[in-house]
């Protein structure tokens, strides 16, 4: 077998390491890597030294004895949710990501990333990624897709009017699932220039911050999901977001949440968060988007040291559209 390598935090900087390959359980599966998305939450990890990476999509090179899901050479994606003990209520209720025994992207296996050559992967909680589906656009889907995905099959319904703040990696992948869903999908900016770009994902209305009396109706869902918090008295209205709505923080944009209580009691809004997907969501949402051709916008780093480096600049510096994927 190759020599494996992965990519750690030291001193906060990424730094490609020889990795050790370890032998498979039989219910696991060795992919080498050939794309990995990098996302915000990888930067917070960084400080950490754990393996980094969990958005990676490759093939099988390898299977343990007992696994009968997945064969050498299938192209599989997964990453964030690794495992869980799949007997408590939660993982036979279909809501393995809330298991208490779950094993998450830098919650455990601090060994086991997607930043390298090879990503062991439970053999339920890597998912076969559809044909016409290409590797370089299934990548960022394992936690973005996911993501916005899971949140909206549990909190939106045909019908509704879904509202999306922000126009970013997780935003932009938003747009397109709702309007795709056939929801009439609105749009929240700070930047009149993104309109023409937000109606090319599906929006059926945009909506510059600071004009919210120019929208037609409230919507009944809201996906927050910029990277910071949104001016809440003007959101926490019943003109823009409907009483009882869901009010849904996906994005990581405070330690501390502040809302006004009397426009939360008063309009009976649901805040709630979500955290990517539980396994039969995530299968779902790659076959979604490869049935009606979602992408997310990609820019391409090489998979080495030079590239993560390049694409965390871009990432931190608010510069990247919208989602950085390194290849081999």
């Amino acid at each position: 077998m190759a020599e494996s390598f992965d990519m750690r935090g030291v001193d906060g900087v990424v730094v490609q390491k020889p990795a050790e390959v370890v032998a498979l359980k039989p219910n696991e599966v060795r992919v080498k890597i050939t794309h990995t998305g990098v996302c915000g939450t990888d930067l917070f990890y960084v400080q950490y030294g754990c393996a980094l990476g969990h958005e990676g999509v490759g093939i099988i090179e390898e299977v343990g004895s007992a696994v009968k899901l997945h064969k050498v050479g299938d192209r599989v994606g997964g990453g964030y949710l690794r495992s869980s003990c799949g007997s408590c209520t939660y993982c036979l209720t279909g809501r393995d990501i809330l298991c208490y025994s779950r094993d998450c992207y830098g919650m455990a296996s601090f060994s086991n990333g997607t930043f390298g050559t090879y990503y062991i992967g439970t053999e339920s909680y890597v998912y076969p990624i559809p044909e016409s589906l290409p590797s370089e656009f299934a990548a960022p889907l394992q936690c973005a897709g996911a993501t916005v995905y899971a949140a909206l099959k549990a909190y939106s319904r045909p019908g509704l009017r879904v509202g999306v703040l922000g126009i970013g990696g997780l935003g932009h992948l938003a747009i397109q699932f709702a309007a795709k869903s056939g929801a009439e999908t609105v749009v929240f900016s700070t930047s009149a220039s993104k309109e023409e770009e937000a109606r090319g994902f599906g929006a059926s209305e945009f909506v510059i911050l600071g004009h919210e009396d120019q929208l037609t109706k409230p919507v009944d869902v809201l996906l927050i999901t910029a990277a910071k918090s949104p001016e809440w008295t003007t959101f926490m209205s019943e003109k823009v977001v409907a009483r009882g709505a869901q009010i849904v923080v996906l994005g990581a944009i405070a330690e501390t949440l502040e809302l006004p209580f009397s426009s939360l009691f008063f309009n009976c809004y649901n805040v709630v968060t979500n955290l990517v997907a539980s396994r039969a969501t995530h299968g779902e949402m790659l076959n979604f988007a490869a049935a009606h051709n979602i992408k997310p916008v990609i820019e391409e780093f090489e998979l080495n040291e030079a590239g993560v480096a390049d694409a965390i600049s871009k990432l931190k510096s608010g510069k990247l559209r919208y989602r950085a994927v390194l290849h081999v």
